[in-house]
């Protein structure tokens, strides 16, 4: 998949972090930092036309791409599948194509299905830019920037210090894809990953990480802990035993926190289910980078429509 990011100035699209280089990588995320620290760019997409074209329920996503689109000057055009010509049988293609013949140039894609939104990138016309709000399992790119951003705030830019730790439904999880490429892109000293085998991927997912089914040891001196949400909507039934099993080997406590690095964060992607990975104490307490993370979301996707729609 090619998802490298093209000089400023050209549209080119954003389909996952696997195979974007360290110095893209790098001036994407001093870029959103700018953005966070408040600096607008209200001309930057004067009159582009911007569509979120979401085939999947989103709230942080889709919100904060239409914020960040705002912000630049787009116009935005927002998209729901379950209100559109989509009920009537019209398929993805024809969809996409008919917006686009409205001259519209940003697409902002959520589907449901592994690499729709490369197929759909595929039929862009000259001038078009596509980027991936999160296809099937395959990735989620602008969750992965804005996890490494918040990382970035909080730990300083050598991530080769860093000891990082993803917990939980890896196997379902396209955040959890996007985040290990970013984090072994930017040279992360050790990454673990802990959660029960039926909810770990296949072995070249998991290339270069700690891998164990053990939670309290996985916590042992980590600077942060990205916690991850049981996706019950993309499994089988039976890949837990019950919920209140998997919250006593794998939910996060403040108990069990304390086994981590004494300034370790904690993040998730959302969204919560509370009680089950996570504590109350824990998403809402000191160490919780939560609502830093959904922050981050617009000053990222700022940037990275800035880097594919700009002139």
């Amino acid at each position: 998949m090619n998802s490298q990011l093209g000089i400023i100035g050209s549209p080119h699209h954003l389909l996952g972090l696997d195979g974007i280089s360290v110095d893209r990588l790098h001036a994407l995320l001093r870029r959103a930092q700018v953005f966070a620290a408040g600096e607008e760019s209200p001309n930057a997409l004067a009159g582009v036309a911007v569509c979120t074209l979401f085939f999947e329920p989103s709230t942080r996503t889709r919100l904060s791409f239409q914020l960040a689109a705002q912000r630049l000057g787009a116009h935005i055009l927002n998209f729901d599948a379950s209100t559109s010509s989509a009920t009537k049988g019209e398929t993805d293609l024809d969809t996409f194509r008919t917006i686009q013949a409205m001259g519209v140039r940003g697409f902002v894609v959520r589907h449901k299905a592994d690499g729709a939104v490369a197929a759909l990138a595929a039929e862009a016309a000259p001038g078009v830019a596509v980027v991936n709000a999160g296809d099937g399992r395959s990735e989620h790119p602008t969750q992965g920037l804005l996890d490494m951003l918040t990382l970035r705030q909080a730990k300083g830019e050598d991530f080769s210090r860093l000891k990082v730790v993803i917990v939980g439904d890896v196997k379902h999880s396209r955040v959890a894809r996007s985040d290990l490429h970013a984090l072994r892109t930017l040279g992360c000293s050790e990454i673990r990953v802990c959660g029960p085998a039926s909810l770990l991927p296949d072995a070249g997912t998991l290339a270069g990480c700690a891998v164990t089914d053990d939670f309290d040891a996985a916590l042992d001196g980590v600077d942060a802990v990205m916690m991850l949400r049981l996706q019950r909507e993309r499994m089988a039934e039976g890949l837990v035993a019950s919920l209140d099993e998997y919250h006593r080997d794998y939910g996060l406590t403040s108990a069990r926190l304390r086994r981590a690095a004494p300034e370790a964060i904690v993040m998730h992607p959302g969204p919560m289910n509370r009680g089950v990975e996570i504590t109350d104490e824990v998403a809402d307490g000191s160490r919780s980078r939560i609502l830093d993370q959904v922050a981050n979301g617009v000053a990222v996707r700022m940037a990275v429509l800035e880097a594919v729609l700009g002139r």
